[in-house]
């Protein structure tokens, strides 16, 4: 080999080296970047629905209930799966006259007892009431037109009596009484003002939204721009509900969820963008015609899988100072439909989403909330 090759050589594997030791130190940057725009996952939580499609129409015994859920309080390490359970639903018109029947005391169902809920606080999950679902728009409809602050007076002292915060969930996809439901979040809020900490479980109050923002317009219009904020915030947050059927894909239970952070600036009025760390996304475990979905039951590849790198990391745009959605809801736990399969043995979902929450580091009990 001649002199001036052997030095071509030399000079070849040191600028080889070189490259590789900036692409090293290039990839070791990016993963530093990635890592310090990653948020944990803070609400991690389930609606549930009884044994008899969320009506909570009896009265259960503790050993009972445990024996459907007990996959809630315990994915298998002794840890919860979820460290928020949304009892679901409150029929709004009877909580306003506080009713009693057959299903329902004081205008609470009667299987809302303190002792379900104890249940699960004595594991250090959170518990939120459900006032609503799609069933009850009317009765939403009647309450806010008969007395909206008077309803969220009961709805005040119902999560005072029992130490839970509550959920509105009003799917009035047209012409929703949004003065009415002012009313109704001003009374609440003059019993159990806005509590940042979250050390006030009474003081939790959130709201439903759609997927994404072409559904419920109106009410996600006047959630995001009056509700919401950042600055000035009057509920703690929004779930971005599931849509009519469970997302084919990451992409597209991504894209419903970017909506909220985008806005529709080019609707009349305008959506404002909702901060990332204001919400939550929804995925099916039981699906809308009642089937068992994989994410009950298998972690690897399901949407809590594949979506978890954007909730931890999307970006704000327009509204907002941190990367993140808030977490995960899912529906639902237990018995959601009459026709089709709950998620109680041998269908239990420990292997899905108790997984996932041991995956993410699930804080339990959940920690204070970003503001930003």
């Amino acid at each position: 080999m001649t002199r001036t090759k052997m030095v071509s050589r030399v000079l070849g594997i040191c600028i080889a080296l070189l490259l590789l030791g900036i692409r090293v130190s290039l990839s070791q940057a990016s993963s530093h970047v990635e890592a310090a725009t990653t948020t944990p996952i803070s609400v991690y939580g389930a609606w549930q629905c009884s044994n008899d499609g969320c009506l909570w129409g009896t009265v259960r015994s503790v050993t009972e209930f445990d024996s459907k859920n007990h996959w809630l309080i315990d994915r298998g390490d002794g840890i919860p799966s979820v460290n928020l359970v949304v009892l679901s639903f409150v029929q709004p018109l009877k909580l306003l006259n506080k009713t009693t029947d057959a299903q329902t005391a004081q205008g609470l169902p009667v299987g809302m007892t303190a002792d379900i809920v104890n249940y699960f606080k004595s594991h250090n999950i959170r518990v939120m009431l459900s006032i609503g679902g799609i069933t009850y728009v009317d009765a939403w409809n009647q309450a806010l037109a008969t007395n909206p602050t008077q309803l969220g007076l009961n709805a005040a002292a119902v999560a005072q009596q029992l130490g839970v915060g509550i959920e509105i969930d009003y799917e009035a996809s047209s012409s929703p009484n949004l003065t009415g439901l002012q009313a109704f979040i001003d009374a609440y809020r003059s019993v159990e003002p806005y509590d940042a900490t979250g050390q006030n479980q009474a003081a939790r109050l959130t709201i439903d939204l759609a997927a994404g923002d072409r559904w419920l317009i109106g009410l996600t219009t006047k959630a995001t721009t009056s509700w919401l904020t950042t600055t000035t915030p009057v509920l703690d947050y929004a779930n971005a509900m599931v849509p009519s059927r469970q997302p084919s894909s990451a992409s597209s239970a991504e894209a419903n969820w970017q909506e909220h952070i985008d806005g529709k600036p080019q609707y009349s009025p305008p959506i404002p963008p909702l901060a990332p760390a204001k919400f939550t996304g929804g995925l099916y475990i039981t699906s809308a015609n009642g089937a068992v979905q994989q994410e009950c039951y298998h972690f690897s590849g399901s949407l809590i899988d594949t979506t978890g790198g954007y909730v931890q990391s999307v970006a704000p745009h327009g509204a907002g100072m941190t990367n993140g959605m808030l977490g995960y809801m899912f529906w639902a736990a237990e018995c959601p439909s009459a026709r089709g399969d709950c998620t109680t043995p041998p269908n239990t979902c420990e292997g899905g989403v108790g997984v996932g929450g041991q995956t993410y580091a699930l804080p339990v009990p959940m920690l204070q909330l970003r503001q930003t």
